[in-house]
């Protein structure tokens, strides 16, 4: 599963970063699902976990993103003035299933954040403007 805050705000770093990963913890254990790896990057979440066939995948993303919105604004009462209505994710989510990448993705989840370093450091130069076609 991929979630992100809302507008893509990069709110999730330091101490907020390991607050959530608590509040995210705990929700799951409520639910019964078992979180095999997670990794929250700055402006996204990243999580591979095992949910029993009796919870609907949209069901649960839509209590652990709400209920996590309302533990979040409780913990950090300053963010209730930058996101407003108590929306902290976004609308959308991205699920899929997992069958024989499952190591794949634990590894992919893993070095997601040595990855986006690495291609921040790679910078391509160019020479025209891709919009006017000119130098």
């Amino acid at each position: 599963m991929v979630f992100a805050p809302k507008y893509r705000r990069q709110e999730i770093y330091g101490k907020k970063k390991k607050e959530i990963g608590k509040i995210l913890r705990e929700l799951c254990d409520w639910k019964g699902v078992q979180i095999i790896e997670a990794n929250a990057c700055p402006d996204h979440i990243h999580m591979l976990v095992a949910i029993p066939p009796k919870l609907s995948i949209s069901s649960f993303m839509g209590f652990l993103k709400g209920k996590s919105s309302l533990r979040i604004f409780e913990k950090f009462g300053n963010l209730k003035y930058k996101y407003g209505n108590r929306h902290f994710w976004c609308r959308g989510y991205y699920v899929s299933t997992v069958g024989r990448n499952k190591k794949a993705i634990e590894q992919y989840i893993k070095n997601q954040l040595h990855e986006d370093m690495m291609s921040d450091q790679i910078s391509l130069k160019e020479y025209m403007d891709p919009f006017k076609g000119s130098k």
